[in-house]
């Protein structure tokens, strides 16, 4: 008599692991012109506050927004339009903080000067200001000397972490200081979470005062209620379009590992300030400013 036999396949059958397929994110921490990690930013940051401050931060600020982006309409763009976008959507605040905040703490970087001799007898910051763009400064805060205590007041008046930033008026020559907490940004089409109603906790229903709000914003803005027409920026009422120059970084974390250790306690904050406008790249201003050099002009 036959007897069945219990075939048990092998395991090769009942399972194989997937090839594993590598993908690059799309958003990755910017490269930074002249650094050298080993030096962190001399006379500024020293090696191990630069780590903290950019190294290690900025990794995890944007694995964090590659992880919340990944397989949404925001994986395919840039950290900007990210941002600008996501100010607009009451569900994607994580999505906002982390792009803007990406964002912030590359612009506060990119703006400084990486390679300095200690030895020689270069100038000040505010001596090496270039010269179109030291008028305009003088121009709109008096002096330039104005400007850095303007900065300095503001960044120890802050209760609370964010950046102090320094924009010009996309229409005119027109420039001024503004700060930004947490997270927040300059720009014009982010100024949407400038609102009386929390639009994290408010759920937009047809009859929520959220949705009211956002209607009423929206035609203030240049759109009507039938979305026929919608400002190419998306200017909130009463707002103004700005381009940011400059940005201190006033978070805890980039300074209290340099500054706030041993006598100064934190109070160490105002030599961070202090040593920050010795560090400034104004060249890099100059350029975001888009300010016409007098040799470059044709006679």
């Amino acid at each position: 008599m036959l007897r069945p036999r219990l075939r048990i396949p092998r395991a090769s059958r009942l399972w194989r692991p997937a090839a594993a397929v590598w993908t690059r994110p799309l958003h990755s921490v910017p490269l930074l012109d002249g650094v050298d990690p080993s030096e962190g930013i001399p006379g500024f940051l020293s090696a191990g506050g630069f780590d903290f401050a950019w190294t290690q931060y900025q990794d995890l600020i944007v694995e964090r927004l590659n992880a919340l982006t990944a397989g949404t309409d925001y994986e395919q763009q840039d950290v900007l339009a990210i941002l600008k976008s996501a100010a607009r959507e009451p569900a994607q605040a994580p999505i906002f903080n982390y792009a803007s905040m990406a964002h912030n703490n590359h612009f506060f970087f990119k703006n400084l000067l990486y390679k300095r001799d200690p030895t020689s007898s270069e100038p000040t910051s505010g001596e090496t200001i270039p010269p179109a763009l030291k008028i305009q400064l003088e121009k709109q805060f008096s002096s330039i000397e104005t400007l850095r205590r303007e900065f300095l007041v503001t960044a120890m008046a802050m209760f609370g972490p964010g950046f102090v930033w320094l924009v010009k008026n996309a229409q005119s020559t027109e420039m001024r200081i503004l700060t930004t907490y947490l997270a927040g940004s300059p720009y014009t089409a982010a100024h949407w979470r400038r609102q009386g109603i929390d639009m994290n906790t408010q759920s937009i229903t047809a009859d929520s005062p959220a949705r009211g709000f956002l209607e009423r914003t929206q035609v203030g803005a240049g759109a009507d209620i039938g979305s026929k027409f919608i400002s190419s920026n998306k200017t909130a009422p009463g707002g103004t379009d700005v381009i940011p120059l400059l940005c201190l970084n006033t978070w805890e974390h980039v300074w209290l590992r340099d500054y706030g250790i041993g006598a100064r306690g934190i109070g160490g904050k105002r030599q961070f300030v202090e040593n920050w406008w010795d560090t400034i790249n104004w060249v890099n201003v100059e350029d975001a400013a888009n300010i016409q050099r007098p040799e470059l002009i044709k006679s």
